[in-house]
């Protein structure tokens, strides 16, 4: 028998007790230690508007299964393992859940989300690269 619909709060709810997110500060510092691989899923409207995170592999959420499946024909040269850490960063930490469920669910069984998404990395002061609305350099 098929489950009831569930509303997405609770699928977020659901899917979040599945793992540990990360705040800003610790995923930069993971990836600044060779620890983790950032992947930016937000669009590139609001990549263009907000900038970049130095570093981050750049891939559209409707390719990330696709780009970081470690046994895919089309993965990115970084997806050497299903034991790569991942943080999946969109613009608020909502969307970059789901995502990371996704991965997890192709056997990525270290990924996880960026708590906030990209709002809060810009908003903890972390590095950002130019983008149209946002000054170039900004240190971490």
């Amino acid at each position: 028998m098929a489950e009831p619909p569930v509303g997405i709060d609770e699928l977020l709810e659901r899917v979040r007790a599945g793992y540990t997110r990360v705040e800003p500060r610790e995923a930069y510092e993971l990836a600044q230690h060779g620890e983790a691989l950032l992947v930016d899923i937000r669009y590139a409207a609001l990549r263009e508007r907000d900038g970049l995170i130095p570093g981050a592999l750049v891939v559209e959420r409707n390719e990330l299964e696709w780009r970081l499946d470690p046994q895919g024909s089309h993965r990115a040269p970084e997806a050497t393992s299903h034991d790569l850490r991942v943080v999946v960063i969109c613009n608020e930490g909502y969307a970059s859940s789901l995502a990371a469920e996704s991965l997890r669910r192709l056997g990525l069984h270290r990924a996880t989300d960026l708590v906030g998404g990209f709002q809060a990395w810009w908003a903890e002061g972390l590095a950002v690269t130019s983008g149209a609305g946002v000054a170039a350099g900004v240190e971490a």
